[in-house]
């Protein structure tokens, strides 16, 4: 429900005409997966492919991201640190289980990094800070 009204309101904030991006309801590019407080292995690795098409700016972030989002984390709860490396410029564009929009760029040199907390949904899409696409490696961690 949270996530329905986030979305209508993206959509009634966007000027007419322009495309709606960022739909946290297609299929993730990648997958996805369920992880619980004391996963192993931390981190656990997800190789990508980063960037797309699509601005992030329509959600208030920087790069070019693809509308679906790449990745898909159920997460059990607790604090979880969300990142990517890349050895092009990235960044990182999450869409939170409140439906709250996370933005990171340039955390660990041109690597984007985000610590957050609860339970839940998070949709998560590794979009490149100057177009094109990179490989990428998305990584969840407790550490």
């Amino acid at each position: 429900m949270i996530k329905t009204l986030a979305a209508a309101a993206l959509i009634a904030a966007s000027t007419a005409g322009a495309v709606v991006a960022q739909d946290w309801s297609l299929s993730p590019n990648f997958g996805g997966t369920s992880l619980n407080p004391g996963f192993l292995p931390d981190p656990y690795n997800v190789s990508i492919v980063a960037g797309g098409s699509v601005s992030a700016g329509n959600v208030g972030c920087s790069g070019m991201i693809s509308n679906a989002p790449d990745y898909r984390l159920q997460w059990g709860g607790g604090r979880i640190r969300i990142g990517a490396s890349s050895g092009s410029d990235t960044t990182l564009v999450i869409n939170a289980p409140d439906g709250s929009w996370y933005c990171s760029d340039d955390v660990n040199g041109f690597d984007p990094e985000l610590v957050l907390s609860g339970s839940g949904q998070y949709d998560i899409w590794v979009g490149t800070y100057g177009g094109g696409v990179a490989d990428a490696t998305l990584y969840f961690s407790e550490f």
